[in-house]
C-alpha cells in the first residue's frame, strides 16, 4: 500500500510539470477548520471505529501556472482511535504540516483535487475513555514512541469568490507511511499507521 502511495504521487508530479504559466500569479492566504475521524492500522489487526475530533489552522496557495499551484498548511490536528465497542479510546494532538499539489478546474468558482505529502509531531496524547482496566495489550499500557508521523493526503473539494473573498468546503484522506509504535522484530506491532478523514471548510483573501 505504501508502494502505490509514493507512485501515485509521483505520477500526478510528473503529470504536472508542463503546464502553460499565468500571465499573473495568484496569492490566498486564510483559515481552515474542519471535523475528523481517524484510526490505526495495526497489523496484527486491532478491531476500531474512528474516533472523532477537529482540526484548525492557516493556509497559503500559490498559483503560478494554469489549472495548478501549491498549497501549504500549518494545522492543528486531533486523531486517535477508538476499539473494543467504544470501551478504551486515545487521542493523539498533532501539529502537522501538508505540502500539497492543487488542482482546479474553473475560474472563479473552481472544482479542485489536493495531493501530497504531510509530516506531523505529536504534541500531546490523553486516554480518553478507558473500560479496560487490567489489558496488558501493547496499546493499551505503552505511550506513542514515535512523535514523528509522516504521509500522503489526497482530496478534493470546491470553492466560491466573491470580490477575492475565497469560501471552500473539501474532504481529504490521510494514511501515515510512519508507525506510532515500534516495529523492530522484538516488538509485537509491525505497522502502526495513522488514517484519518477529514470534512473543512476555509476562508481565504486573494491577495495578489
Amino acid at each position: 500500500m505504501r508502494k502505490n502511495f509514493v507512485l501515485l504521487f509521483l505520477f500526478f508530479t510528473l503529470l504536472l510539470t508542463a503546464q502553460a504559466r499565468l500571465d499573473k500569479p495568484e496569492i490566498y492566504i486564510g483559515v481552515t477548520g474542519g471535523a475528523t475521524g481517524s484510526m490505526v492500522v495495526f497489523t496484527p489487526k486491532v478491531t476500531q471505529s474512528y474516533i472523532l475530533g477537529s482540526n484548525a489552522g492557516i493556509v497559503f496557495r500559490y498559483i503560478a501556472e494554469k489549472n495548478v499551484g501549491m498549497q501549504a498548511e500549518l494545522n492543528f490536528s486531533q486523531r486517535g482511535w477508538t476499539e473494543k465497542d467504544s470501551l478504551f479510546s486515545r487521542q493523539l494532538n498533532y501539529i502537522e504540516l501538508p505540502f500539497l499539489t492543487h488542482i482546479y478546474i474553473g475560474k472563479n468558482n473552481r472544482v479542485f483535487f489536493n495531493l501530497g505529502p504531510k509530516i506531523s509531531y505529536l504534541l500531546s496524547e490523553k486516554i480518553i475513555k478507558n473500560g479496560l482496566h487490567g489489558s496488558t495489550d501493547v496499546q493499551h499500557v505503552t505511550s506513542i514512541q514515535n512523535p514523528f508521523d509522516y504521509g500522503l493526503c489526497a482530496g478534493f473539494g470546491f470553492m466560491v469568490n466573491i470580490k477575492g473573498n475565497v469560501f471552500q468546503l473539501d474532504t481529504r484522506a490521510y494514511y501515515a507511511l510512519s508507525d506510532i509504535y515500534s516495529n523492530s522484530k522484538r516488538d509485537y506491532y509491525a505497522n502502526s499507521n495513522n488514517l484519518n478523514l477529514s470534512l473543512n471548510f476555509a476562508w481565504l483573501l486573494k491577495v495578489k
